[in-house]
């Protein structure tokens, strides 16, 4: 149902207000999905290359024993939280608003029981059904 004149207007004159309150918008953005993701790619891209400079200046120097296996560890590690980061922030959570009711999204595939037409589990099936009613199961 859409909103009425009257209701529109309101509407309108509450996001001014709120887009003008810079610590509205601040406290918004830090529970932005995106930048929250944003954030730990970033954190993890510093970890990984401090994790490459230890191993860098432990192989330079040439004394410190336990230097490039515990630069080695960052550096896996950091690319590890930037591939989960990524992977839990590309798809998850964003709020979708259609006719006036808002829906949010949380990225994971669609719990269907029942295969898509033509899709893979289909196609298997009719291939056994064909096999099964020729008599050449083996």
């Amino acid at each position: 149902m859409p909103l009425s004149d009257h209701e529109q207007r309101l509407f309108e004159e509450i996001e001014q207000s709120l887009s003008e309150d810079p610590q509205f918008a601040s406290a918004v953005r830090a529970h932005d999905p995106a930048h929250v993701t944003r954030r730990r790619l970033i954190l993890a891209g510093i970890v990984s290359v401090i994790g490459i400079g230890v191993v860098i200046g432990t192989v330079i120097a040439g004394s410190a024993m336990w230097g490039a296996p515990i630069g080695a560890v960052l550096m896996f590690g950091g690319l590890i939280f930037g591939l989960w980061a990524q992977r839990r922030g590309s798809g998850g959570n964003k709020l979708k608003a259609v006719d006036g009711k808002a829906t949010r999204t949380t990225g994971r595939g669609g719990g269907s029981k029942h295969p898509k037409p033509g899709g893979f589990t289909s196609r298997m099936e009719e291939r056994w059904r064909r096999r099964r009613d020729n008599g050449d199961l083996f």
